[in-house]
């Protein structure tokens, strides 16, 4: 068996697992969203996956909908909700991805999906990235991990995100695509459950000790 085919195996049945063993935390999670903002339950929002196709990525609603704002979250957010700011500290806004996964748009481990203004398709490093399935997690998610925060510092946080964070995020994904193994994939997943239940611990800099990506970066990557 290939070790692309291993992930895809591995990724239908972790994803449906996932929702089946999840199942009451996310009734209660759609309940309590309901009952402290109103419908609806979920977030969908278009994001470009594979080979720049499109699809609607699923999230637990954390933001009020009624309240104009950026198109990033950045610190405070006046959008969030009480729920939302729970769901989002321990990243469990995230979890309906699962059913993204299950449905083979989206991979457990994988650069994370963009909306279309940030992705720029004429630049050899994204080309390049669009090659991979996005995921729920990655290193580069994990790294910035506190992106909220570190964005909420920042004067102009879209452009800081355009022009600082988003190219170094793009970076570590080529950079651990090219050493990725099954072995390191389930290391990344186990860390991102314990930095969900643990954000207190979170350490940027004990994860790239723990990930040693250094080697070339180039448009040469193939998923394998």
């Amino acid at each position: 068996m290939t070790t692309r085919l291993l992930r895809t195996v591995f990724d239908a049945a972790a994803g449906s697992a996932g929702l089946i063993l999840l199942s009451p935390f996310l009734l209660l999670a759609g309940v309590a969203i309901v009952l402290d903002d109103g419908w609806p339950m979920f977030f969908r929002q278009q994001r470009v996956g594979r080979s720049g196709r499109l699809f609607q990525l699923f999230k637990f609603r954390s933001m009020r909908t009624r309240l104009p704002g950026r198109s990033i979250t950045a610190g405070d957010d006046p959008r969030l909700t009480r729920v939302g700011r729970i769901l989002r500290k321990y990243k469990f806004d995230e979890m309906p991805q699962l059913w993204n996964v299950v449905k083979g748009e989206m991979s457990l481990v994988g650069p994370r999906p963009e909306i279309l203004p940030f992705v720029n398709i004429d630049d050899p490093v994204w080309r390049t990235v669009l090659q991979l399935k996005p995921g729920i997690t990655d290193l580069a998610s994990l790294v910035y991990r506190n992106e909220e925060q570190i964005l909420g510092c920042s004067s102009d946080p879209e452009g800081y995100y355009r022009e600082t964070i988003l190219p170094a995020k793009l970076a570590l994904n080529l950079r651990y695509a090219q050493a990725r193994s099954f072995r390191r994939d389930m290391k990344l997943i186990l860390l991102s459950v314990r930095y969900s239940f643990f954000p207190s611990r979170f350490n940027a800099a004990s994860i790239l000790d723990a990930f040693p990506v250094s080697g070339p970066e180039g448009p040469q990557l193939q998923e394998r």
